[in-house]
């Protein structure tokens, strides 16, 4: 799971409450772990954005995407997917002297066309509610008790995959996607001996 790389669970987190594997003691990760992984989002920019990070991510880890969260969102005019769209070369250019970024030229100029593909399909029937269609509206409630049992991708991450690409987007192969998933609450992959997996199926219900 492209989101799930970070230390080993250490043997007590600093406020004794159980949690999942991945985040380990960085607050920073904690902070992500405990207040945004997980929960359903509905909201067309923000899932725009999340989708964007996690293609940013491929090939490294989420901790390096997230520590590098505010740059990017300067850097990207807070991820507005109708300013994206427009970005010229001049534009793209500019981005590839940002250190603030990945500046990776192919990933930059994926979210371009992802911003495009976006604004497209958020005319025909909206973002959110195009992805929260493959979910029925509701977030998928997995019972995991080891990080062994968590996939790295799903039919159904390799059914969306395949369906954003022909939609133009980019950087949105089967692992990204169950990954943006998992993040955006349309799964919930929290152990269930992590203390977030009820309250994100509470949030679900």
């Amino acid at each position: 799971m492209a989101d799930n790389e970070g230390l080993a669970l250490p043997k007590t987190s600093p406020d004794g409450k159980a949690r999942c594997h991945w985040p380990g003691i960085d607050p920073l990760y904690l902070a992500y772990h405990d207040e945004e992984w997980g929960v359903p989002e509905h909201d067309d920019r923000a899932l725009f954005e999340k989708l964007i990070l996690d293609g940013f991510q491929a090939g490294l880890s989420w901790i390096t995407i997230l520590r590098r969260r505010e740059g990017f969102r300067a850097a990207f005019d807070h991820f507005n997917p109708e300013l994206i769209a427009s970005y010229d070369a001049a534009k793209v250019e500019s981005l590839l002297q940002d250190a603030r970024i990945i500046r990776h030229r192919g990933k930059i100029e994926g979210a371009v066309r992802s911003a495009q593909a976006w604004a497209a399909l958020q005319e025909r029937q909206g973002f959110s509610a195009y992805l929260w269609d493959f979910f029925d509206g509701r977030p998928i409630q997995n019972h995991y008790r080891t990080p062994a049992e968590i996939p790295a991708q799903t039919e159904l991450s390799a059914r969306i995959a395949k369906d954003l690409k022909k939609k133009g987007f980019t950087f949105c192969g089967p692992t990204i996607v169950y990954a943006f998933c998992q993040a955006t609450g349309m799964v919930n992959d929290h152990l269930v001996t992590c203390w977030r997996h009820a309250e994100c199926a509470k949030l679900s219900a």
